[in-house]
């Protein structure tokens, strides 16, 4: 099936781009801001993503891409691959653990499938609603359901946000539901996490593709939920354990 083949190319890109990252980070990193101290890219970015860029290229020519550090073409498939060459940048160039490769792959507004690739714990993980998520192979189990009050989050408001009422109010409602709350830097480092069965819900505004859907994939993958919301102009991207979800959107509303 080209699903399978898809999921196999994925693991292989971000198991492939991780390491590539891993190799230039050893040698010696080109750190340059984005838009502030703690948004960075180093030259092991641009690096894996234009590796990830040339293979589909030449494997998925009708495809269209969509990376972080700008790739953007129009495809004839209708279907997109969503490309985050190194997920949580800062920590990657501080040497902190907490980072890995992400890729997605859309049908549409559909996502079909996620990979990530953490190299600290050389683990990938592959998954969509129609593909069991799998950890090096092995499928993983289907995530017991549990509410709010019964389960970890992932979550990050940036400094910059802190003094913006309309996206501190509903995260800090949504902050009160859960047992406990935990920051890691990466996005899709953090709903692994959660398809692991080590968190129960993940949440944030604003989520960029990239940021987002690989992680959702995953989760998708596990029996997890995964939605957004508009509250007060912001859009909030939640996705976990399904009772946990609706219990952290009905906090964001105000609900």
């Amino acid at each position: 099936m080209r699903i399978v083949d898809d999921a196999a190319l994925a693991a292989h890109l971000v198991t492939e781009a991780a390491a590539l990252a891993a190799r230039m980070r050893d040698e010696g990193l080109d750190v340059s801001r984005k838009t502030s101290v703690s948004d960075l890219v180093t030259d092991a970015d641009k690096a894996a993503e234009a590796f990830v860029v040339e293979t589909l290229q030449r494997e998925r020519p009708d495809d269209g891409l969509l990376g972080e550090e700008g790739t953007a073409e129009e495809g004839r498939s209708g279907r997109r691959w969503v490309i985050d060459p190194v997920d949580g940048t800062y920590n990657f160039a501080h040497r902190l653990h907490h980072w890995c490769s992400a890729l997605a792959l859309q049908d549409g507004e559909d996502v079909v499938l996620g990979a990530v690739a953490h190299h600290a714990d050389q683990r990938v993980l592959v998954g969509g609603p129609d593909l069991p998520t799998t950890s090096n192979g092995e499928v993983l189990p289907r995530l017991e359901d549990r509410e709010l009050g019964q389960v970890g989050a992932a979550t990050y408001l940036h400094p910059g946000w802190v003094g913006e009422d309309a996206v501190r109010t509903p995260w800090l409602r949504a902050a009160t539901g859960p047992a406990t709350l935990r920051t890691f830097g990466s996005g899709s480092m953090e709903m692994v996490d959660v398809a692991l069965g080590r968190l129960g819900l993940w949440y944030q505004h604003s989520t960029p593709a990239w940021d987002w859907l690989p992680g959702c994939a995953l989760l998708l993958g596990v029996g997890g939920s995964a939605t957004s919301v508009e509250v007060d102009g912001y859009r909030w991207y939640v996705a976990g354990r399904p009772s946990a979800v609706g219990g952290a959107v009905d906090l964001l509303a105000g609900s």
